[in-house]
């Protein structure tokens, strides 16, 4: 179902839209905006991810030492 939404013809139509609503002045800023807030979460995503693995080794060997 949601391949059938995103169709080179479904998406002429929603930018278009975009066109219409929005003015083609404030496109290029709004996506400009959009792409920095992708970029920030990807760069979190992966401070994150590079985080994890560390954490999850030290509570793993905390927790399996004998009292």
């Amino acid at each position: 179902m949601i391949e059938d939404l995103l169709r080179p013809q479904h998406l002429l139509i929603i930018l278009g839209i975009a066109i219409l609503f929005f003015g083609p002045q404030k496109l290029p800023e709004l996506g400009k905006g959009l792409g920095r807030g992708i970029r920030g979460f990807k760069e979190s995503l992966r401070d994150v991810s590079s985080d994890t693995p560390t954490e999850a080794k030290d509570n793993h060997d905390s927790t399996s030492r004998p009292a």
